[in-house]
């Protein structure tokens, strides 16, 4: 009965819009972090939600057989322990949600940046768990993705930024009321796996409730307007890439990735999954014949290695290329540009965080 629980959770986890896919491992995971009881209890959540969209505890009480006191504690319990995620209710009250993917399990574990056993631990069962498959199944497995790259700041031509002024991070950030900063968990469970590598791991940003979730669960440190976009300032200049939220407004996060940890940039880098399976991607790299000088310094800051120098030019492989502008930031003789992708011309995000996940639901069968 105690292992059967898990595999309903488990099951129940597979249904959510960023769905856990049910594979080996999962289960395991699920044992080592909650109690049969608190099973129970995360399996009254609901799934068919967008991420960070809440219950009250007294929503589910009828069906949970305990007492409303009993319940909030064992809610909080998960919450205090970043296995649940909790806001305000749109009455105000507090309320509770699964952790979806990318949006706190497993992240939760890595935010802080500790190396403790616990962190260890959950580093050795997401790597027998989270390989390919899982993966491109919990990212790739909607037409719409979750997901977006924003160019670097100045690579956008100023007629086109003037036409989609969405992306840059600045519009990301300028709409944005409330700011956190975690460590990248990428690479610090990479690091914890003795495969770390110089980036900087203290960049990844969220933005309104799910930064006001991660100051009060200590997972992070509350920052200004001002100190994010020199977060953003200091990623480009160590040639990492911004991927939001796909679409223009309610954005939760930014994360700033590399190629060496991350499991979008390293997938793509390492050409596991293609791009266009994980991410949605806008730009593609340029180059004005003219001003090239074939200086080849293109081909060592692009992080997904999709450049390359041919007779004396540098050729892109379109199929590969993120369109994150690295290249075209440190271009010496301004050569490098980027140009909208042609299939994605007159295209945009959706209009609301909301709106995303609930197209990417329907995608999926879940709605």
């Amino acid at each position: 009965m105690t292992h059967n629980i898990y595999e309903q959770l488990a099951f129940h986890l597979s249904t959510l819009g960023m769905g856990y896919p049910f594979k080996d491992g999962l289960v395991e995971i699920l044992k080592e972090n909650f109690t049969p009881e608190e099973a129970q209890v995360a399996l009254l959540l609901p799934t068919k939600v967008a991420p960070l969209q809440v219950v009250s505890a007294e929503e589910i009480a009828p069906e949970s057989g305990i007492t409303l006191d009993k319940l909030r504690d064992v809610l909080d319990s998960l919450t205090e322990r970043g296995l649940l995620f909790s806001g305000k209710t749109k009455s105000g009250e507090k309320g509770y949600a699964l952790q979806q993917v990318g949006f706190g399990f497993p992240q939760t574990f890595f935010w802080k940046g500790e190396d403790t056993p616990a962190a260890r631990r959950m580093t050795e069962l997401l790597g027998r768990y989270f390989k390919r498959e899982v993966t491109e199944e919990a990212y790739g497995s909607s037409a719409t993705k979750p997901y977006r790259y924003v160019p670097a700041k100045n690579t956008i031509e100023p007629s086109l930024q003037a036409v989609y002024p969405y992306h840059t991070m600045e519009s990301v950030i300028n709409q944005t009321r409330v700011f956190a900063v975690t460590h990248c968990p990428c690479r610090v469970v990479m690091k914890l796996r003795d495969r770390g590598c110089n980036h900087p791991l203290e960049v990844c940003l969220k933005f309104d409730d799910l930064a006001e979730y991660v100051i009060e669960r200590g997972l992070a440190r509350q920052i200004t307007r001002e100190e994010a976009l020199d977060i953003i300032k200091k990623s480009e200049e160590a040639g990492l890439v911004h991927f939001v939220d796909n679409a223009l407004g309610n954005i939760k996060h930014c994360c700033n990735c590399c190629g060496c940890a991350c499991w979008n940039v390293g997938s793509i880098r390492r050409r596991k999954i293609p791009r266009d399976v994980l991410m949605a991607t806008f730009f593609l790299r340029d180059t004005d014949r003219e001003k090239c000088t074939a200086c080849g310094d293109c081909v060592k800051v692009c992080p997904v290695n999709a450049v390359v120098l041919g007779d004396d030019f540098p050729e892109v492989d379109e199929e590969w290329c993120i369109g994150c502008g690295i290249c075209v930031a440190g271009c010496p003789s301004g050569a490098a540009r980027l140009k909208m992708r042609p299939d994605r011309e007159g295209q945009a995000p959706l209009p609301t965080f909301e709106e995303l996940f609930e197209k990417v639901l329907r995608e999926k069968g879940l709605k």
